[in-house]
């Protein structure tokens, strides 16, 4: 009996000890696949071709990422609301979303250092009058739930006191909302703003200025306890950058520049 009792305890340890080990890394590279969540409704970091698939920035930086882990990638779709409820979920393995790193975020989700920084401008209704940023006081102003361009301009028109500020559910509500007029105005990534208006699809709408925010530095998430995997993003990032992928990639998808730097004096160099 004694014998059974060691051999059973040695047996149990042995797997606890296993499962300890374990990590997202090893499932990923197990499994074959690694599944990102993607917003499709942001050009030009994510949309759908022609024929209807997923292509832009954060498409082949998630192809690069699994690319680099030698498995296959899985674009799963995801609205900027439910990028992190499909992690939660299990839905996805990582985020390559044009995710802000907010503290707010942090608190819920482990987040890699920059991979992208966005600048912002303001669109506007061409009917609405507004020709620079602080012509959207005592106005109708909307932008993607949830968003650092969101909690900006909500914040602004409560430090005006006047004006409406309009949720939406995605990008293209936005923009169909603002050419049709029930918005006067929005704030966006510039990037978004002149894809949007370059593509014809929402007329009557010009960017006018650009919003006097800090850049937005995006991030690539994970669940917060995957040590390891947070450290092969930050690592992958690095290399991206060091390479000139991240520039390779601007260029293709942004246009002609140089894209925005991801060293910040003092914190990252």
């Amino acid at each position: 009996m004694k014998t059974s009792y060691l051999t059973g305890a040695l047996v149990a340890a042995t797997m606890i000890a296993g499962a300890a080990q374990a990590n997202k890394l090893d499932d990923i590279i197990a499994s074959g696949t690694l599944r990102c969540a993607v917003t499709l409704d942001f050009p030009p970091m994510g949309m759908r071709d022609e024929s209807n698939n997923p292509v832009g920035l954060d498409v082949d930086y998630c192809n690069d990422l699994a690319a680099a882990l030698g498995v296959k990638a899985e674009i799963v779709e995801t609205p900027f609301p439910e990028r992190i409820p499909a992690l939660m979920s299990g839905r996805v393995d990582v985020g390559v979303a044009s995710t802000s790193d907010t503290l707010e975020r942090a608190k819920t989700v482990g987040m890699s250092i920059p991979y992208y920084a966005f600048e912002n401008a303001v669109t506007a209704n061409e009917q609405a009058g507004i020709s620079d940023w602080e012509g959207m006081k005592g106005k109708t102003v909307g932008a993607t739930a949830g968003t650092y361009e969101a909690i900006w301009l909500e914040n602004q028109v409560k430090e005006w006191g006047e004006g409406t500020f309009r949720p939406y559910q995605t990008q293209a509500d936005v923009f169909l909302a603002l050419s049709q007029g029930q918005l006067d105005a929005t704030v966006s990534t510039v990037e978004v703003a002149n894809a949007n208006v370059a593509s014809g699809n929402y007329p009557g709408i010009a960017v006018v200025d650009k919003a006097p925010m800090v850049p937005d530095y995006v991030a690539l998430f994970t669940m917060r306890n995957e040590y390891g995997l947070l450290n092969y993003l930050n690592l992958f990032v690095n290399q991206q950058v060091r390479t000139g992928r991240y520039a390779e990639l601007y260029t293709k998808w942004i246009g002609e520049g140089e894209p925005a730097s991801l060293t910040i004096p003092g914190v990252y160099r």
